[in-house]
C-alpha cells in the first residue's frame, strides 16, 4: 500500500490549517506526525484515511501499484482515535465480535485471543460504558492494531493511558504492525519514539 500526496492543502473557510505537503508513504514504514494541540495532525490524517478531501493538490492510494477506488479506501485502513467512539452499549465480546465482522483480523488472530491480549479477564461481558477512559483506549487501540489492514493510523493513542498502558501499547505495535505503513500523530514525540520518519505539521503552514 502506497499513500501519495502531491502539494496537499486543507482550507476551512478563509484559514488554511496546512498547506504545500507532498512526499510518498509506504508500506513498512512509521512516521510520526508531530506538533501542538490545534495544529492540523487530526486534519491530516483524516485526509490519509480518505475521510477528508483535500482543498489544494491531490492524493494517491494504490495497492500493488495499482490505484484503490474512493469507495474503497476504508477497507485497507484501521484508525484509532479520541474522538472516535466505541458503541457503549455494547459489552467488551460484542464490541470485539461486531468489529470483526466488519473488518477481519490479522491471520492467526480471533476474537476470543483479544481479551488475553487486552487484559481484562474480568470485562468480557461488561458493557463498554462502565469502562475507565484508560480501559477504553485499549480497547480502541487493539481493534485498529489487530485488524488486517495495510495502512494503520493512530491519533494521540497514548491519551489516559498510564505508564503500563503506553508500554503495553508499544508493545502492541512492536508485535502486530510489522511490515505495515503506520502513521501517529501526537503532541508527545515519546508516544512515536519507535517512528524514523517525522513529519512536522508547523513547517506547513
Amino acid at each position: 500500500m502506497t499513500i501519495s500526496l502531491n502539494n496537499i492543502g486543507k482550507r476551512y473557510r478563509y484559514e488554511w490549517i496546512f498547506k504545500g505537503i507532498s512526499g510518498t508513504f509506504k508500506n513498512g514504514e512509521r512516521w510520526a506526525v508531530l506538533g501542538p494541540n490545534g495544529s492540523g495532525k487530526s486534519t491530516l490524517l483524516k485526509v490519509f484515511s480518505g475521510h477528508l478531501t483535500p482543498s489544494k493538490g491531490s492524493i494517491l492510494f494504490e495497492k500493488q501499484g495499482k490505484p484503490i477506488k474512493e469507495e474503497a479506501i476504508y477497507t485497507q485502513v484501521s484508525y484509532a482515535a479520541p474522538y472516535i467512539e466505541l458503541i457503549e452499549e455494547f459489552t467488551l465480546e460484542e464490541a470485539i465480535q461486531f468489529h470483526a465482522s466488519l473488518k477481519p483480523l490479522l491471520p492467526g488472530l480471533y476474537p476470543a485471543a483479544l481479551y488475553d491480549l487486552l487484559a481484562l479477564p474480568k470485562a468480557r461481558q461488561k458493557e463498554i460504558r462502565f469502562f475507565s477512559s484508560g480501559m477504553k483506549q485499549r480497547v480502541k487501540l487493539a481493534l485498529a492494531v489487530c485488524s488486517d489492514t495495510p495502512v494503520l493510523l493512530l491519533d494521540e493513542p497514548a491519551t489516559n493511558l498510564d505508564v503500563q498502558g503506553v508500554e503495553w501499547y508499544k508493545n502492541l505495535i512492536r508485535t502486530y504492525a510489522a511490515n505495515r505503513l503506520v502513521i501517529i500523530a501526537s503532541n508527545d514525540p515519546h508516544d512515536a519514539d519507535f517512528c524514523p520518519q517525522h513529519l512536522l505539521i508547523q513547517d506547513y503552514k
